[in-house]
């Protein structure tokens, strides 16, 4: 870059995720509209930008353009922890226009908001809401889309000149984006949306316009709590490279005989699917995998869906796993995850959130089926792909992953997800029952292992108070991929002799 290009500070939003989307922050001095469906959060969004960034040196011009009065409007927005009182009429000044808007008097509306910003030299400009002024302006004869841009385009400049960053506030659809004078004139076109589906609403933003920045693209969920609004990055704050590499060592599953059949343990950053019938240990196998590491200092994370936090670590003491204490000394965290309308965005920040605070080296989720069930319906139609996404984002971490997922045995062949998933995955850990003389049996196999050698023998286990226990190799049985197993006959059994010979000449 050219050292003589002009720099462009960039203000901080006040908002958690959204400089990350906007590409570093809001252009300083910029032209940015907020628009949206009614009940987007486009008042607090502004609010919350408002209070972030108003000084007493450099403070902010809200002009309301509703049909209520501002004190109304605040008794609202002070119920939320940005707002702070001590800064009304110091840093933040409210003007209401609503008289001059109705009257449909463009100009006298320009004559005011120029005289209050040039009496204070406002760092911050704020009309809300903008799209009343546009409506009068297209009623009667107020001059129409003429009048409005040519409003728009005298008050842009005396802004400009001014040196105030400015937000117009306004209630749009998406068919306006095309013909509306306003988003044209605009620096910043920032696009609040909700949806309603079945008994969940989701909320999205996007930034569709923002100039000299490199914004992130696609849709951002976001929510609205106590603190205002929050934004979840489709980035999952993981823009940055990584010299992660994965396979550096090898981590132990708890289980030895396991660690045995993938020649030593899980490769470290690796993302392991672990997937079986209902009631097979899937989450058992998942608590051997994090007490190991914790017992060898390995800080470790559970994603849980399908259980109360208390109950999954009441369930592994009950195994001889005692996770309560490094859940007290904070190298476990173990988080519920189950609201019914997450996002895929949402989940993946609550984990790597949890990851970075326990500077976790293991994460097990605890299952994919409940992860699915616990999102909005609308963030299920794509959720191999925000699975993908989810994976790629916490490797990178250089965590290593344990996933289980349920699958059902139809006892004519053996699936490895109801997904269809298992691309997604380094290793797939196959538990699965087997029906043999006359009992339901337990049998386990590594059936995928990216980059290095695994066992080819399936065995059985059993689980018992101490945990899972791997026995022997199941011989003499044919078919024990479909649950519902044969002896072998003479000729057969020459064939897996061979096998065997050829398996230790490896």
């Amino acid at each position: 870059m050219n050292g003589s290009n002009v720099v462009i500070r960039t203000l901080k939003t006040g908002v958690p995720g959204l400089d990350e989307v906007l590409g570093g922050g809001l252009p300083e001095f910029s032209f940015n509209i907020i628009a949206g469906a009614p009940g987007c959060g486009k008042t607090t969004l502004a609010h919350q930008i408002v209070f972030a960034n108003a000084t007493p040196q450099r403070p902010a011009i809200y002009f309301t353009v509703l049909g209520e009065p501002a004190l109304k409007m605040l008794r609202y927005q002070q119920q939320f922890s940005f707002f702070d009182p001590a800064r009304l009429t110091k840093a933040i000044r409210f003007v209401n226009l609503s008289d001059l808007v109705l009257k449909g008097d463009l100009p006298a509306v320009l004559a005011e908001i120029v005289k209050r910003v040039e009496a204070s030299s406002p760092g911050l400009v704020v009309v809300d809401s903008f799209r009343t002024v546009g409506r009068r302006a297209q009623a009667g004869d107020g001059g129409g889309d003429a009048a409005l841009q040519n409003f728009v385009q005298r008050l842009s400049l005396h802004l400009t000149s001014w040196q105030a960053t400015t937000f117009f506030v306004g209630e749009y659809s998406d068919s306006e984006i095309r013909d509306n004078p306003v988003f044209t004139v605009a620096d910043g076109l920032l696009w609040l949306s909700q949806t309603a589906e079945r008994n969940s609403v989701v909320r999205r933003m996007q930034i569709i316009k923002v100039r000299g920045q490199e914004s992130v693209p696609g849709m951002h969920t976001f929510r609205i709590t106590g603190n205002g609004l929050q934004v979840f990055p489709r980035t999952f704050g993981l823009t940055t490279l990584t010299d992660r590499k994965k396979g550096g060592r090898r981590l132990s599953t708890g289980v030895a005989s396991l660690d045995a059949m993938l020649s030593g343990g899980i490769p470290s950053g690796h993302s392991v699917l672990v997937s079986g019938p209902s009631g097979a240990g899937k989450s058992i196998l998942g608590c051997h995998f994090i007490a190991e590491g914790l017992r060898k200092g390995e800080p470790g994370m559970v994603a849980v869906f399908e259980e109360a936090p208390d109950e999954y670590a009441a369930r592994a003491a009950k195994l001889g796993m005692n996770l309560d204490k490094a859940r007290r000394n904070g190298t476990l965290e173990i988080i519920y995850l189950r609201p019914l309308d997450l996002s895929v965005d949402e989940t993946v920040h609550e984990i790597v959130a949890a990851v970075r605070r326990t500077k976790a080296k293991r994460l097990v989720i605890d299952s994919l089926a409940g992860f699915e069930l616990a999102l909005a319906p609308a963030f299920r139609t794509d959720f191999r792909e925000s699975l993908y996404r989810m994976i790629r984002a916490l490797t990178r971490l250089g965590v290593t992953i344990v996933s289980t997922v349920e699958v059902e045995e139809n006892f004519t062949s053996m699936g490895l997800s109801n997904f269809m998933i298992s691309f997604l995955s380094d290793d797939i850990i196959r538990l699965r029952y087997v029906s043999i003389d006359g009992q339901l049996r337990r049998m386990l196999m590594v059936v995928k292992m990216r980059g290095g050698r695994h066992s080819i023998d399936i065995h059985e286990y059993e689980v018992t108070s101490r945990g899972i226990v791997v026995g022997k190799r199941l011989k003499g049985y044919r078919g024990l991929t479909t649950g519902i197993p044969g002896p072998w006959d003479r000729g057969l059994a020459s064939i897996a002799e061979t096998m065997d010979d050829f398996a230790r000449d490896r």
